[in-house]
């Protein structure tokens, strides 16, 4: 218990601290005249410590995957370096909170680079990777945050579906295309279509997976009306996706685990909403 305290009590002093570096090196930027040698000097350490709690282009055993991560990385940062350079000098850290400012930046930085030409150059690179390798898993786990990170995944029948119920399908059927691309991504064609895009492939898998689910949940036995679903507590944060499928990348010759997913992910569902209503109700 005491060394439990003890753990706890040091990673709140390293959130601290580092929230203490960014508000440091932001004030120290802001002190400095435009285009001056110590104003770009605060400005690109402040950009490398913002990169450093980064989702995607995280560090890897695995060094022939160096190239197409590491100019990601790099265009990434110097988006990021342009951004914060514009914005810092109207940064009040009285109106928001330095972490929650540096954050929005930092993911804005990224979708500007995360096109779908850049997803497409991705999801290419994992096809080249031979299966059940460390250069596979990686590709696969940085491709996932990436299209996250991207905000390039549509909301298909988001018109048809009452806001609350789609909430909880689109959140469903978001997981459940991501396993399908991890387990399905050297079906992509680029050269198929009439553009080869990889988010149009993607997203018309969502599209697909929308109705799915919404028909899956009508056709159980489980009855809630969207203000039953406005009552729901809110759900405890979950682990970020490269966790939660770090063991569902692994290709699986004889579809076992993927038959055994699709059809527990549905069960879990309704098992969860049978629970919530309970808890509600109580």
């Amino acid at each position: 218990m005491i060394n439990a305290l003890l753990k706890d009590s040091s990673i709140s002093g390293a959130v601290i601290t580092m929230d203490e570096q960014l508000t440091k090196l932001i004030t120290e930027a802001q002190r400095h005249p435009l285009y001056s040698e110590e104003r770009q000097k605060a400005l690109t350490q402040l950009v490398d410590e913002i990169m450093r709690s980064r989702k995607i282009c995280r560090t890897s055993k695995c060094q022939s995957l160096s190239s197409i991560y590491q100019e990601t990385y790099q265009q990434v940062r110097q988006q990021l370096l342009h951004d914060v350079d514009g914005a810092i000098d109207n940064y009040n850290p009285q109106r928001t909170f330095t972490r929650e400012w540096v954050n929005t930046l930092r993911d804005n930085a990224c979708r500007k680079i995360l096109d779908d030409a850049w997803l497409q150059r991705l999801a290419l690179i994992v096809q080249q990777s031979k299966l059940q390798t460390e250069e596979r898993d990686y590709g696969l786990r940085e491709l996932i945050e990436a299209i996250r990170l991207s905000n390039r995944l549509c909301h298909p029948h988001s018109n048809n579906i009452p806001a609350s119920f789609y909430k909880l399908i689109y959140e469903e059927a978001v997981n459940q295309t991501l396993l399908y691309v991890c387990l399905n991504i050297n079906n992509y064609d680029p050269n198929r279509g009439r553009t080869g895009s990889f988010m149009t492939w993607v997203n018309f898998r969502l599209d697909r997976v929308v109705i799915e689910v919404r028909n899956e949940l009508l056709n159980s036995d489980i009855s809630f009306s969207p203000e039953d679903l406005d009552k729901l507590p809110t759900p405890q944060e979950e682990p970020s996706l490269s966790e939660k499928f770090r063991e569902c990348i692994k290709e699986d010759a004889e579809n076992i685990f993927k038959r055994r997913h699709m059809r527990n992910r549905l069960a879990g569902l309704k098992q969860n909403l049978r629970l919530k209503k309970s808890i509600m109700l109580n």
